[in-house]
């Protein structure tokens, strides 16, 4: 059986307390389809030498990296669905999410489309991103459609990853439902991207470490 995605997000209220080798609790998570994925992980701020080493996740804190170098690097673990690229980080955020604003080879070129759900711990909240394209990225929260009436909304709705808004009820009860509901909602939007991409990452190497690692070094 596959083990889709939506183990991640219902993982996603848990520490990353190094329990396992690999990842387990607050996964952010970054897709691609029409990117290399060598390139699309450079432009995340990996070093090409490091990529090429071909390193194991569970291996990074045994590798002999320079400590001044590795001052400001986050490590994350990448693999490929079908056409898809992912890329997962327990650091806090996703760095696709952190980086456009300021790195300009983050952003999507034509025919690239980029999911990222990312966990914005310490600035919530959680945010979905999707660039379907065309270049231009739509942005929304946990609980919410993007806004473009795409097959990923469609997807959030079928999935109930989208909850009521101030607009079609009192805020009170807005309020209410998502303090009631609040730890459904990632497992549903982990769900919701699973289901619009077909993307299913293997559970059991995740949390191993099983997965090649890069070490992302851009300036946040």
């Amino acid at each position: 059986m596959s083990d889709g995605i939506a183990w991640i997000g219902e993982h996603s209220y848990e520490d990353p307390t190094g329990a396992v080798p690999g990842m387990r609790g607050n996964i952010s998570l970054t897709a691609a389809r029409g990117v290399e994925p060598e390139d699309f992980l450079l432009r995340l701020g990996a070093d090409i030498e490091q990529l090429r080493c071909h390193d194991m996740y569970k291996d990074y804190r045994s590798l002999a990296l320079n400590p001044l170098a590795m001052k400001r690097a986050w490590p994350a673990m990448y693999g490929t669905c079908g056409e898809w690229l992912y890329v997962l980080e327990d650091w806090g955020m996703a760095t696709w999410y952190a980086g456009r604003p300021t790195v300009a080879e983050m952003e999507p070129r034509t025919g690239e489309e980029i999911i990222c759900l990312t966990m914005n711990r310490g600035d919530p909240p959680q945010r979905i991103l999707h660039a379907p394209g065309d270049g231009h990225v739509w942005y929304t929260e946990f609980g919410a459609e993007t806004g473009c009436a795409s097959a990923l909304d469609a997807a959030l709705n079928a999935a109930g990853a989208v909850f009521p808004s101030v607009r079609d009820a009192a805020e009170a009860d807005v309020v209410a439902y998502f303090e009631e509901h609040m730890r459904e909602l990632p497992p549903a939007v982990f769900a919701a991207v699973g289901a619009y991409s077909g993307l299913s990452v293997d559970r059991s190497a995740v949390e191993a470490g099983d997965l090649p690692l890069a070490i992302l070094t851009w300036e946040r």
